[in-house]
């Protein structure tokens, strides 16, 4: 089964993406802030990151750049509920950028398509 870290400091989010992440059949584990999100990240080595950009302490982008320094082929989405940041350069750095919503299926898409 492929694992999914999830990384948005809103429970709520986690709650709504687990369990529908969970149906497509991924494992999905959580993180609530960037800092946590790097601790679990060679404990855990997910094949796929989704990535909150707005977040207390160290932010999304931070993070992605994090991330990517430690695995250049790791596959992050950002996940934002503000579409401006589509448009930051910085963002660019990510495998995809999704503007959360209710509806899902633009989000489990884009985790198909890195996952295949």
């Amino acid at each position: 089964m492929k694992k999914i870290l999830l990384v948005d400091d809103e429970e709520s989010i986690h709650l709504l993406y687990r369990e529908e992440l969970e149906e497509e059949g991924y494992v999905v584990h959580s993180a609530l802030s960037g800092e946590e999100a790097l601790e679990k990240l060679s404990i855990i080595s997910p094949d796929l990151v989704i990535l909150d950009i707005n977040m207390p302490g160290m932010n999304g982008i931070d993070v992605l750049r994090r991330m990517k320094e430690i695995n250049q082929n790791l596959p992050v989405i950002l996940s934002s509920a503000y579409q401006e940041f589509k448009q930051d350069l910085a963002s660019w750095a990510s495998d995809d950028y999704i503007v959360k919503s209710s509806n899902l299926d633009e989000l489990k898409s884009a985790v198909r398509k890195h996952l295949s």
